[in-house]
């Protein structure tokens, strides 16, 4: 008797075992029979109908096309995620730069000049009295004043225009061109059919990001709206949730998943560095810095994204994938690992499984165009009683201006406007910012993660514009363009609103931040203004124009 009980519980053990290991199996193969169910006809047994052959997904490696980007190097990066809930608003009227204005002023073939891989466009007329806001603003002469000539060390990338793209090339290991790495790998393609995230990146110089109207921005937008998504990984670093996506043109995007509805604020006793990282700002931080025309953001559209299809089904981040789950509201949820709000607690749940983030375009691979990590010199001290040095010593800006590279160059002006966008926002959280290696100290801040930006449209934070109370300088053209946004017929405001109504996800920002940007302009004029009478218009104001901006009418 005692036998058989014992051969009994082996048999049920055993049984056991053979259950769970069947159950796991089951679970691994689950999303592979979705798919193919999905891609079969409903009601019939037979195979589905032919398709064109699909090259399967692949992870970034060194031998892919994706070696050519990546986001940031500062691991504190941005993020954000939730439902959505704003209705989408019809677009009305009313262009962008791209749409209202095309560039004009052509390159000549100069010897010397390297040659621009992107042709500028057909010089435009000037826009019609009735023309949108948006549309005269790009045509104001503010925003057609002419950069310097661009030598082969201004480029980013010094490309060979008769060197062909083929996407086919990015699947072989040799496709990298080990004796000469600046050039690209060859195809049969010609060259207006390079993918555009590729456009964007040799299209970087010493002093912008982007030119004004480059049209493969516009197009970068959609793609970063309409392109399949082919894989999707966390993002490491940083203190909340972020994932990497892949496109099926190899482009790579950065999506920050919504996280706060549009009028909610951030609550009053939240320190900025506990703060929630939203989609919609990093969106408008885009916007915003367009219509500045400082051109320091990368492209950021906004997305609705299907959960199931476009990140379960495609991960092969098994982390990732193991922390979906269903809401009792019957609602598709995630929570991925991060150093906070990646919880069950504060999972990002979709309508049923549809969820709204941002999507950044990434910038050049380290490995191709290595960027360098700066401290912010006015960065907080990230601690709940001290207090950073900037904020107990009123002249902390005069042993700013004699440490390099703030003692030279235009570093400390390009600052300053960091300083006068991020108080535009209500951004707090700039403890960093990087530069592109290769131009040195002469080149412009990129202005990445600004995803805590427009928390509070009900309080203004002064202690932001500190570097420019303390340093009293700024950009000329700056000054001149924060002035023109500042009057009724180019009111910032309006000029946001127009801009943000592009994006398929629009509304973009509650209407309160749009009125608090307004209010906050002229903070900072009346600051210029107080320095101007201490200090006198010469010594507060640095005159960056080549030539007098009222007769300037080149583009770029």
């Amino acid at each position: 008797m005692k036998m058989l009980l014992v051969r009994k519980f082996r048999v049920l053990i055993l049984m056991v075992f053979l259950v769970a290991c069947t159950m796991h199996i089951m679970i691994d193969l689950l999303p592979r029979l979705e798919r193919r169910g999905a891609e079969g006809r409903p009601g019939c047994s037979c195979p589905p109908p032919a398709a064109p052959p699909r090259a399967a997904p692949r992870w970034p490696s060194k031998h892919t096309l994706r070696i050519l980007q990546d986001f940031s190097a500062e691991p504190a990066s941005n993020l954000s995620s939730q439902s959505r809930e704003a209705a989408e608003r019809a677009a009305g009227g009313g262009g962008d730069a791209a749409a209202a204005a095309a560039a004009a002023g052509g390159e000549g073939a100069a010897a010397g000049r390297p040659r621009r891989l992107i042709a500028p466009g057909a010089p435009r007329p000037p826009p019609p009295a009735h023309a949108a806001p948006l549309a005269a603003l790009f045509q104001h002469p503010l925003y057609r004043a002419a950069l310097p000539p661009l030598a082969d060390g201004d480029l980013l990338f010094n490309v060979n225009s008769d060197i062909r793209f083929n996407p086919r090339a990015a699947e072989q290991s040799e496709w990298h061109n080990e004796e000469n790495e600046e050039f690209l790998p060859t195809g049969e393609t010609s060259i207006d059919s390079y993918p555009n995230w590729l456009k964007f990146h040799i299209g970087i110089n010493r002093y912008e990001l982007y030119s004004r109207h480059n049209p493969a921005i516009e197009a970068l937008l959609q793609d970063l709206v309409s392109q399949k998504i082919t894989s999707v990984a966390m993002k490491s670093g940083g203190t909340q949730l972020k994932l990497i996506m892949t496109f099926q043109n190899y482009g790579q995007a950065l999506f920050k998943p919504m996280k706060q509805t549009r009028e909610q604020e951030t609550p009053p006793d939240f320190f900025y560095f506990s703060d929630y990282e939203r989609h919609n700002a990093e969106i408008a931080a885009f916007h915003l810095d367009r219509i500045l025309d400082f051109r320091r953001v990368p492209p950021v559209a906004g997305r609705l994204v299907n959960m199931t299809r476009e990140i379960r089904d495609v991960t092969r981040d098994k982390k990732l994938w193991r922390t979906f789950f269903i809401s009792p509201a019957n609602n598709i949820c995630f929570y991925g690992e991060c150093s906070y709000y990646c919880s069950t607690e504060h999972a990002l749940c979709g309508k049923p499984d549809q969820i709204e983030g941002s999507l950044a375009a990434f910038l050049p691979d380290l490995s191709l165009a290595k960027r360098k990590t700066w401290r912010n010199p006015w960065r907080r001290s990230y601690h709940k009683r001290k207090k950073a040095e900037w904020e107990v010593d009123p002249d902390y800006c005069e042993e700013v201006k004699q440490t390099p590279p703030y003692d030279s160059g235009t570093r400390i002006l390009d600052i300053m406007d960091m300083t006068v966008f991020d108080f535009l926002m209500g951004n707090m959280d700039r403890h960093h910012y990087e530069t592109f290696e290769k131009f040195g100290n002469e080149t412009f801040i990129i202005h990445l993660d600004n995803g805590r930006g427009f928390g509070k449209y009900s309080h203004d934070e002064l202690s932001i514009l500190v570097p420019l109370n303390q340093c009293c300088r700024i950009r000329k053209s700056t000054y001149l363009r924060l002035q023109l946004l500042a009057k009724e017929e180019y009111k910032l405001s309006l000029l946001m609103k127009e801009s943000l109504l592009k994006d398929k996800i629009a509304p973009i920002l509650y209407q309160p931040h749009l009125e608090a940007m307004d209010r906050r302009l002229r903070i900072v004029l009346k600051a210029v203004s107080d320095c101007i009478e201490k200090d006198g218009y010469d010594n507060v104001v640095e005159n960056d124009f080549n030539t007098d901006v009222n007769t300037v009418a080149t583009e770029r």
